[in-house]
């Protein structure tokens, strides 16, 4: 069974306070701030977590009448969010009454018929004024905040995390899940054609061709993977239509799909920054992952000394997941194109590697013999023992100590390095938590990720 993450959108128009509470949730200052209006022109989109819920947040643009193309676009990009979105937020502002634009984006909204909730920001600012008049807007549930004061925050995280749980199952079926990664016209499209072996997707030498997920079925050796391909992603600057922009929701969709992703590079144009970002939201979302090479048969010097060299640099650019298989291959002639299928399997066998809790255990004696724990603050944590999630889609582990929370992030590194020599889970994310022996923790439900994300538990009422 699939899992992905729920995501939630803010709407509204421009200045009302959509990326103050953006970064009042990610505890960080991602998106700018100005008094003028309409100063996030582009939408930003974070993975946020609260009392161990984990989601997609996303800041759009604010809605206002487009007086030229540019504007359509940032519509667009709210149009997008709104269909990709699972909850979405609408904010308006306490201090001034409803105007046009605050109908239009309510009606946007409750046409999605997803749980839409509407946010009135900056009552500190109408203290004296009445707020009933909000209701004709049509949107229930209200919550009156101030993200300046830090006050309604926590309701209405808490009230939106009730209907969307923390994972959510979206697909029920046993077909393997594949999806194609990576910047436009880099050959994701002719890949899945080819992998397809019909022309599912439209191919244009044109960049951007593909705007929506495209899904095929195929069959290998018994096993049923569906392809998904998304649009591209451009790097920052090189955005030129709106759609493209927000093609980043569809490919977290894809990702949070998916089992396993295929993030696919260019060989005329490696060492992208943006491959790297690319490979680090599929390693968050802990899935399974291959760096696909691609249009190899127009290189000419296909040595397997030039790929090699090649494949050394990714590896030194890819540094953080080592774990990730890399393979060379041409659409147009099919070059290594079945050995996809073949990693793919392996690799989802490697997902669902099981190993008993005595071996585990064993294992984990050996390694902390050989390298125990460092404490910070002159604190000495104890692991002393370790178990596997059984029903979670990733390899996940639970370590269970004292003064857990006082490890330092590279001793994790150092466990998850000794875990893979160990045991086979090449091209797999796995995810390791460590536990207090004292906090009472349910058996199947994901803890604190303490190395992962940053917590927004302190955000007061």
């Amino acid at each position: 069974m699939t899992k992905k993450l729920p995501i939630i959108a803010i709407i509204g128009r421009a200045n009302v306070g959509k990326s103050s509470l953006f970064n009042k949730i990610l505890q960080r200052r991602q998106a700018i701030i100005a008094k003028e209006a309409g100063t996030t022109r582009d939408s930003l989109i974070e993975k946020a977590t609260f009392n161990n819920s984990y989601f997609w947040l996303v800041d759009t643009a604010g809605m206002k009448n487009p007086i030229d193309d540019f504007e359509l676009t940032i519509q667009e990009q709210i149009t997008e969010a709104i269909n990709n979105a699972d909850v979405i937020w609408v904010m308006v502002e306490a201090n001034i009454p409803i105007i046009d634009e605050d109908r239009k984006i309510a009606k946007l909204a409750l046409k999605s018929k997803k749980p839409v909730f509407l946010i009135i920001n900056k009552v500190d600012q109408a203290i004296n004024q009445r707020l009933d008049h909000f209701a004709k807007l049509g949107i229930k549930p209200i919550f009156p905040i101030s993200v300046f004061q830090n006050k309604g925050i926590e309701k209405l995280l808490v009230t939106t995390l009730t209907l969307i749980p923390n994972v959510q199952d979206i697909i029920s079926d046993n077909n393997l899940k594949l999806a194609i990664i990576g910047r436009p016209n880099v050959g994701k499209s002719s890949l899945f054609n080819t992998l397809a072996k019909k022309q599912q997707a439209l191919v244009a030498d044109r960049a951007g061709t593909t705007r929506d997920i495209n899904r095929t079925e195929v069959k290998y050796n018994g096993q049923i993977i569906e392809l998904l391909d998304t649009a591209g992603i451009r790097r920052n600057g090189k955005i030129e239509v709106g759609v493209e922009k927000f093609s980043v929701l569809r490919t977290i969709n894809a990702i949070e799909q998916s089992d396993i992703c295929l993030l696919v590079l260019d060989v005329n144009e490696l060492h992208v920054q943006l491959d790297q970002k690319l490979a680090g939201m599929i390693k968050n979302a802990s899935k399974g992952l291959i760096i696909i090479i691609t249009k190899w048969d127009i290189v000419e010097d296909k040595t397997a000394f030039k790929r090699d060299e090649i494949a050394a640099k990714l590896k030194y650019d890819f540094a953080f997941i080592p774990w990730a298989p890399i393979i060379f291959v041409s659409s147009i002639t099919g070059q290594n194109v079945a050995k996809i299928f073949e990693l793919v399997q392996t690799i989802n066998q490697n997902r669902q590697l099981k190993i008993p809790t005595t071996e585990l255990n064993r294992w984990l004696k050996k390694v902390i013999d050989q390298h125990p724990p460092a404490g910070l603050k002159n604190r000495s944590p104890k692991l002393n023992y370790m178990v596997q999630e059984i029903d979670n889609s990733v390899p996940a582990f639970k370590i269970f100590g004292s003064q857990t929370n006082f490890i330092h992030w590279s001793y994790k590194r150092y466990l998850e390095h000794q875990l893979r020599e160990t045991f086979d889970y090449s091209g797999t994310a796995i995810e390791i938590w460590f536990i207090e022996k004292h906090i009472p923790h349910k058996h199947g439900i994901s803890p604190t990720k303490q190395f992962k994300d940053k917590s927004v538990s302190n955000i007061s009422n």
